[in-house]
This record gives C-alpha cells, structure tokens and sequence, in this order.
C-alpha cells in the first residue's frame, strides 16, 4: 500500500538522486514511466548517470531526444521515476516543467527539467509482514564515468540552468 510523502524528495532520496555518491549507484536502473498519445504508461529504463536531483523539488534526465519517453514528454509533460530497492520502494510522480534543451555534446539527447509533484512510498500491507523485495533493478557491466558520453551527460545535469 502506498502513501504519499509529499510534494518534495525526502532527504535521503535527495541525497540518493543528487549524484553526490554516483558511483556506488552505477549498474542500477530507474524505470522512467511516460505517458503515451493513448493514454497508456510508456517504460523507459535510465540510470543514476542520466538523472540528478538538483533540489528537493527539481529532478533533471538526460534521455535520448529521438525516443518515445522524450516524445511523450514533449507532449504530456507527465511521469513517474520508480526507485526500487530492496529496503525500499518509492514512486516520483514529475511534470516536465522545461525542455526539451539539447545537450552540446551528445546531439541525439535531451535535457529535460522535472517538478516532483509527488512522492509515494509503497509499504508492505500487514499481511505481507517478512516479505521484501530481493534485489533492485541491475544492469551490467557499469559504465566508466570516463567515457565521454558519460561526462558530457554529467556535464548537462550539473550546469546552471537548463
């Protein structure tokens, strides 16, 4: 069951998305859930390099500009991050609020600048006492923050501004 924890990121998710210890977060993935022209959810899988908390009610994602998750947030402006752990399963619901910008470096992608407008944590039920999620989304092998792709996505989500 879930409960909303309001209309900004909790400390320690502000703290997790702020890019501040990145590293011991590559290889997890953060389904991006957009909206589509049918009204019908629309996965995306992004990581911890692609998305950075810039404070409690800002969120910035660099994605590919050409893709659908971009498109529907060109057109809906709606979606929801899904960070599941297995001490924890918590939904960002976001509007775009600016963007798409392109990114210098990497042409085919697009920042985009979020506004939480919700955060849901999804808590076991009573009836579910001693049940937990066993792992987390994972992607393998991480990438190397020294890959120029790499850089040049960090680059864009820590400039001022969009």
């Amino acid at each position: 069951m879930s409960r909303s924890l309001g209309r900004s990121l909790p400390p320690d998710l502000l703290n997790r998305l702020s890019q501040s210890d990145l590293r011991s977060h590559l290889g997890k993935a953060i389904p991006l859930i957009t909206l589509d022209a049918e009204g019908r959810p629309h996965p995306m899988l992004v990581s911890y390099l692609e998305v950075r908390a810039i404070d409690p009610r800002t969120i910035r994602v660099v994605i590919s500009a050409r893709s659908r998750s971009a498109q529907n947030l060109r057109e809906r402006r709606v979606a929801t991050l899904l960070l599941v752990e297995p001490d924890q399963a918590l939904y960002v619901k976001v509007r775009a609020s600016d963007g798409p910008h392109p990114v210098v470096e990497l042409s085919d992608f697009a920042l985009f600048v979020l506004t939480v407008e919700d955060v849901l944590e999804d808590a076991p039920g009573e009836w579910e006492r001693g049940i937990r999620i066993g792992s987390g989304l994972r992607y393998a092998p991480s990438p190397s923050l020294d890959e120029p792709w790499a850089r040049a996505t960090l680059k864009a989500l820590a400039q001022e501004g969009p």
